[in-house]
């Protein structure tokens, strides 16, 4: 008999078999079966010539008989299996041998059925279409997983599988980027390890169940940074009956570019723009989180507001360059006095500047007010049409409270700015300083120049 192995255009989405079996009754009968079922066809007599034929071929499906002269069935199976090509081709073994030791050793070398003979024709084309299902339905499966694979393998965003309590399971290679650990290096560690402890998310993470949503958090890299991210956790969809395994998927979206620009905007928005110190919009935000701590440790909030003197009068002689360079000066001069986390220098418009000392009693800030003054005067700046001093001076007022929630800010501020006119008022030059609440009756009279 002819063995054939081209293939029509027309026979391409016909699934294919390949008849192994020295018997030649058995052989046709197996062949023309197979045809009626709409099967392309090929047989072999031999084990030799079924390797030969499998390999340029790729059958979908062989049946195989076990006892042939030569190379038997098992053999052939055995080669077959070995070889990549055809290591996935299902299997069925054909024979009128059922030892039982034949059939445990065809399927120890990867057959996927046995069929004895006398063949029962109507039970060999069930048994090979239930084959033909589970290799479709195996390779669909493999093609939709090798998909997936180059899918996650070629994505940007870092992709974590993760268990309910925080353990890793899985690391896609993006993750080297953006942590600077291989995958393989990840597998086993703790999703909460990768962040930085001080975050606030991490023991939402580190808990038995995982924090699911978006939040932004920080990741230390293997290098010892901390990279900004957003880390999206959501749970692994399975299908029923993996459905409850408690697994999540992490993604990691760099965003360490994007929060140092942000970063930078805002620091931006809150500096004046000439002086490079704080400006009047952050003194607001900085003095109202300091006026609530205040209250709640019943501690003094001294406020200083100072005016440069007679400012037109060296704009106009000097010109508006010299002003600016001048307003510099007067600035890093303050900047130098606002030394603590709870100090803050700004200024506050045109020539005027505040300062803020947290938890600082009257009497210290007027001391640090004096130095600030003296300061400024040390800088012999000269100021030609100044009535009152040769050099560039600022004349200071400084208001000290110990707030209650019955008081008001606003309070605070109109004290120290009157003060402050009062050292106008005095000769300037000079420093005046007052007390909120008793003293408030003394200064709310002072002298407005």
């Amino acid at each position: 008999m002819t063995n054939t192995v081209s293939v029509s255009l027309s026979d391409t989405h016909k699934p294919a078999i390949l008849i192994v079996d020295d018997a030649p009754d058995s052989l046709g009968a197996l062949r023309t079966i197979m045809l009626r079922q709409g099967y392309q066809t090929f047989v072999a007599t031999s084990g030799e010539r079924a390797l030969d034929i499998a390999l340029r071929v790729k059958p979908d499906l062989v049946l195989l008989d076990i006892v042939m002269p030569g190379m038997d069935g098992l053999e052939a199976c055995r080669r077959l299996k070995a070889h990549p090509a055809t290591a996935r081709i299902p299997v069925i073994f054909i024979s009128a041998r059922d030892e039982t030791a034949d059939i445990v050793a065809g399927f120890d070398i990867g057959a996927a059925d046995y069929i004895p003979k006398p063949l029962r024709m109507e039970e060999v084309c069930a048994r090979v279409r239930a084959q033909l299902r589970m290799r479709t339905t195996s390779e669909t499966q493999t093609a939709q997983a090798d998909r997936l694979r180059m899918i996650v393998n070629s994505m940007d965003q870092g992709l974590l599988i993760v268990e309910a309590s925080g353990r890793i399971q899985y690391a896609n290679p993006a993750c080297d980027r953006y942590l600077g650990c291989k995958p393989e290096d990840l597998v086993g560690r703790r999703l909460a390890d990768l962040l930085e402890q001080t975050d606030v998310q991490a023991d939402a993470v580190a808990g038995q169940a995982i924090g699911q949503g978006t939040r932004e958090v920080n990741i230390r890299h293997h290098d010892g940074s901390l990279r900004a991210m957003d880390l999206t956790v959501t749970p692994l969809t399975l299908p029923p009956m993996h459905a409850e395994s408690g697994l999540f998927v992490a993604l990691l979206h760099d965003i360490t570019h994007h929060k140092q620009s942000e970063d930078a905007l805002q620091r931006a928005a809150m500096l004046d723009p000439l002086t490079k110190i704080a400006n009047r919009r952050q003194f607001d935000a900085f003095l109202e989180k300091e006026w609530q701590r205040a209250i709640r440790n019943a501690q003094p909030l001294s406020l200083v507001v100072l005016d440069v003197d007679h400012f037109k009068l060296y704009n106009d002689t000097l010109g508006h360059a010299a002003g600016d360079a001048c307003l510099q000066q007067v600035a890093q001069a303050l900047q130098c006095h606002a030394a603590r986390p709870t100090d803050l220098a700004a200024r506050y418009g045109g020539e005027e500047f505040v300062l803020l000392f947290g938890e600082t009693p009257l009497d210290a800030a007027t001391r640090l007010a004096e130095m600030i003054r003296s300061a400024v005067e040390a800088l012999q700046l000269p100021n030609p049409r100044s009535p009152s001093s040769p050099w560039l001076t600022v004349s200071v007022g400084v208001a000290t409270i110990v707030p209650t929630q019955l008081d008001e800010i606003e309070n605070l501020f109109v004290c120290a700015d009157r003060a402050m006119y009062a050292a106008k008022a005095g000769g300037r030059n000079r420093v005046e300083a007052t007390l909120v609440g008793a003293a408030w009756d003394v200064v709310k009279d002072a002298a407005v120049i």
